[in-house]
C-alpha cells in the first residue's frame, strides 16, 4: 500500500482491539516500543519505519509534515486506535498537523525530557543531545523557554549530527560512533552539565557508551530518557477513552519504506525479538 495524504480533517474511531500505531524515521522508535510493550503488554502494536526517507533530523518542516500525514493516513486505514509519534523530530515539527487531520484520534508524541531534567539537576545546567530538526523547532523553543523561566535551569544544546545515522545502520560500537559520542558528550561536559537529555529516540541505544564517557571524566551525570513516560501517557490516554485492550500479549507487526531485512535485523539486535516485516511503498 502506498503512502498518500489529502491533508484534511475527518472524523475517526476504532475499536479497543485495534492495534496501536507507532512510527519513526527508522529504528529509533524501537526504544519507545520496548517501553510500551513493558507497560501495556496486552496491546497489539504496529510499527512503521519510514526508513526510505530517513533521516528526519536534517529535514525541513514541510517535508516532515508531508511524511507524518502520509504515515498517519496509512495507519488509520489499517485501522489503529492510537498513534505514537516515536520520533522527536517528527513530534516537534508535525504532531500538530497530525492532530488537526484526525482530531478524534489519540496521538501521543515524544519530546526531550526537559522538565524531568530540570527537576533532576542540582547545578541548574542541563545538556540536551538532539537532532538539528528538534533543536530548531518552535515547539522545542517554547518548551525550553517555559521550563527555563520557571526552574532557572540553563539548557545547553548539542546538535548530534550523524549520530542517529550511525545507530540506524546498527553501528552501535564502531570507532565512528564512539568518536561522535566522545565529541558531543565531552562538549556538554565541558560546559558543566550535570544532567543529559537524550532528545532523539535513537540515542537510548547508545546510553551505555554515554555513561562510560561520563565516568571516564570522573563525573556524575543523570541521563534522561523519556520512553517510559511516553508509555505511561499512552496508557492514561487509552484508559480515559476506554480503549485499553483485554487479553494476552499480541505479536508485534511491522512495515517499512526501506529494507525489510534491515528492520528485522534491528528488532533482533536492539530488542532481541524476531518478527516479520512487510515492505511498504512510499
Amino acid at each position: 500500500m502506498a503512502l498518500t495524504s489529502d491533508n484534511s480533517a475527518r472524523p475517526y474511531s476504532a475499536p479497543a482491539d485495534a492495534p496501536i500505531g507507532i512510527f519513526d524515521s527508522g529504528v529509533g522508535g524501537l526504544s519507545v516500543l520496548r517501553h510500551i510493550q513493558q507497560h501495556l503488554p496486552q496491546e497489539a502494536l504496529l510499527y512503521v519505519a519510514d526508513a526510505g526517507y530517513a533521516p528526519y533530523g536534517g529535514r525541513t518542516d514541510c517535508f516532515l509534515d508531508a511524511r507524518v500525514l502520509a504515515i498517519g493516513d496509512y495507519l488509520v486505514q489499517r485501522p489503529v486506535k492510537a498513534i505514537v509519534v516515536a520520533c522527536n523530530s517528527a513530534t516537534a515539527a508535525s504532531i500538530a498537523a497530525l492532530r488537526h487531520a484526525y482530531p478524534d484520534l489519540p496521538v501521543v508524541g515524544v519530546e526531550p525530557g526537559l522538565k524531568p531534567a530540570a527537576a533532576a539537576s542540582t547545578n541548574r545546567i542541563v545538556g540536551v543531545m538532539a537532532t538539528e530538526a528538534t533543536l530548531r523547532s518552535a515547539r522545542f523553543a517554547l518548551l525550553r523557554e517555559a521550563i527555563s523561566q520557571t526552574s532557572g535551569v540553563r539548557f545547553v544544546m548539542q546538535a548530534c549530527i550523524g549520530l542517529a545515522d550511525q545507530i540506524e545502520a546498527g553501528a552501535l560500537d564502531t570507532v565512528e560512533t564512539l568518536a561522535l559520542l566522545e565529541q558531543y558528550v565531552t562538549a556538554l561536559l565541558d560546559q558543566g552539565v550535570d544532567t543529559l537529555v537524550l532528545g532523539c529516540t535513537h540515542y537510548p541505544f547508545v546510553q551505555a557508551h554515554i555513561e562510560r564517557i561520563v565516568a571516564s571524566r570522573g563525573g556524575a551525570v543523570t541521563v534522561i530518557d523519556t520512553g517510559a513516560a511516553v508509555a505511561r501517557q499512552l496508557g492514561r490516554v487509552l484508559a480515559e477513552q476506554r480503549l485499553l485492550r483485554n487479553g494476552a500479549p499480541v505479536r508485534v507487526t511491522a512495515v517499512t519504506t526501506g529494507s525489510a531485512p534491515s528492520l528485522q535485523q534491528a528488532f533482533q539486535l536492539l530488542l532481541h525479538q524476531s518478527i516479520d516485516v512487510t515492505p511498504l511503498d512510499g
